[in-house]
């Protein structure tokens, strides 16, 4: 039988590290690490644990937090509430801390189409409405930030992240999700991130698919 989690005991640091220009190759496990819970556990290369998603009974499921191996959240996807279509906001650290209001950094959105077609979302940078709203201008998104599609098909786990800084620039693929070598079953796969690209952004790219499939 194939090992999933081969060293979950070894805490990796926060920041899963590139070496030498390469991609970063993730093994992803659709399963908590709690007793009957559900989410994500996240290895890297050398089987130590990186990132984790865990929904506890109760729990909202509109809003799922990524955490490091230590349990400090990273990121946030929240889906949105009372709106026309299907969207998502992605925040910095945990959005639900009453500390301090939590930074949006994208707006996910479903794609949807009467045509047959590979993509499958979108995200955009979010705009930044305080800075706007102190001068009494409109918001805006951030200079040069990036714009990603996602193509494919989760249900088979073989999908890919493509990046945009603007309109007529030639888009880059960023990251991809395939299946595992080893017949392993849907539940593990793969998580490649290529260098530049933010390993815990790809993994919130897995998250609202997995969202999105399920809705």
């Amino acid at each position: 039988m194939t090992k999933v989690h081969p060293n979950v005991a070894v805490v990796a640091p926060a920041v899963v590290e590139e070496e030498k220009g390469e991609a970063v190759s993730l093994t992803v496990w659709r399963r908590s690490l709690l007793f009957n819970g559900k989410g994500f556990t996240v290895f890297d290369g050398k089987g130590n644990l990186v990132f984790r998603v865990e929904s506890y009974a109760g729990g909202s499921p509109r809003e799922v937090v990524l955490m490091d191996a230590d349990g400090r959240a990273l990121l946030t996807i929240r889906r949105k509430k009372l709106s026309f279509a299907d969207e998502w906001l992605i925040y910095d650290g945990d959005a639900a801390s009453p500390a301090a209001p939590a930074p949006k950094r994208f707006t996910a959105r479903r794609h949807v189409s009467l045509r047959p077609t590979k993509s499958l979302a979108h995200l955009s940078p979010a705009r930044a409405s305080s800075s706007a709203a102190a001068g009494g201008g409109s918001a805006t998104a951030p200079s040069g930030a990036c714009r990603y599609d996602v193509e494919g098909s989760y249900a088979a786990r073989c999908l890919d992240v493509f990046a945009s800084a603007s309109a007529g620039e030639q888009r880059r693929r960023v990251a991809a999700v395939c299946s595992k070598e080893a017949a392993v079953g849907p539940d593990v796969f793969r998580l490649v991130v290529e260098p530049g690209f933010e390993p815990a952004l790809a993994m919130a790219v897995v998250i609202l698919l997995d969202q999105m499939h399920a809705s």
